[in-house]
């Protein structure tokens, strides 16, 4: 909106502590000069603060569209449709049932134990 510059509240917020504390900052340099020129009191000292305000530059974020019937993978190779899990010694259709073996297999409940496979 027009009230923050077109910044989100975080960047309009730090933009407005930069300016308080540049505004501080040039107050104090004034004083702390003034201040130590009571010596010589026919002298008169000016202090100028150049203070520089970045202006905020909007970023701009390409987003690529997600197409979620697409089967790509991640550096764009087609992967294959997995099937239903299966057993390895009769075939068996197992699903979350199945038992992951140590030899690296996936068996069913009969052929989980390796006297059977």
């Amino acid at each position: 909106s027009a009230a923050t510059m077109n910044m989100c509240s975080k960047c309009h917020k730090d933009m407005v502590l930069k300016e308080e504390q540049a505004k501080l900052a040039a107050s104090s340099i004034g004083s702390i000069v003034n201040g130590s020129s009571s010596s010589n009191a026919n002298e008169s000292v000016a202090a100028t603060v150049n203070v520089q305000v970045n202006t905020v530059e909007p970023k701009t974020i390409a987003v690529q569209p997600l197409s979620f019937g697409s089967s790509l993978g991640e550096n764009g190779e087609v992967k294959p449709k997995e099937g239903p899990k299966r057993c390895n010694s009769c075939n068996k259709r197992v699903g979350l049932t199945g038992f992951n073996c140590r030899c690296g297999n996936l068996f069913c409940a009969v052929h989980r134990y390796s006297d059977k496979h």
